[in-house]
């Protein structure tokens, strides 16, 4: 059976820092990817993974303060969080998927398999 799974969300105060997990298992995957929702919005891309790490994609808003990163013996992604801003408050879900596809495609869409997701909230 396929599972998804992260843990590491909390509270956290602005400028804080928090590192989240996203265990895949059950199936090959070649990318792991993190998105998050927050209450009113659309779920966005956040940052994405490939399994020998060389393939790194980070969304604009946390370029420079998130770091993506995985364990393949583990078959775990993490996401280093720093610098935490109060617009970063969401639940953050890890996604992941086996694709052949040539061109790089991080619509939610496009992951078949999600995790039950984890809150971080950064207050002010």
């Amino acid at each position: 059976q396929v599972q998804v799974v992260e843990s590491g969300g909390g509270l956290v105060q602005a400028g804080g820092s928090l590192r989240l997990s996203c265990a895949a298992s059950g199936r090959p995957f070649n990318f792991q990817s993190w998105f998050r929702q927050a209450p009113g919005k659309e779920r966005e891309f956040v940052s994405a993974i490939n399994w020998n790490g060389d393939k790194i994609f980070y969304a604009d808003s946390v370029k420079g303060r998130f770091t993506i990163s995985r364990d393949n013996a583990k078959s775990t992604a993490y996401l280093q969080m720093n610098n935490l801003k109060p617009e970063d408050t969401a639940v953050y879900y890890c996604a992941a998927k086996l694709t052949l596809a040539t061109k790089f495609d991080f619509r939610p869409e496009t992951y078949p398999y999600w995790g039950q997701g984890t809150q971080v909230t950064v207050s002010s």
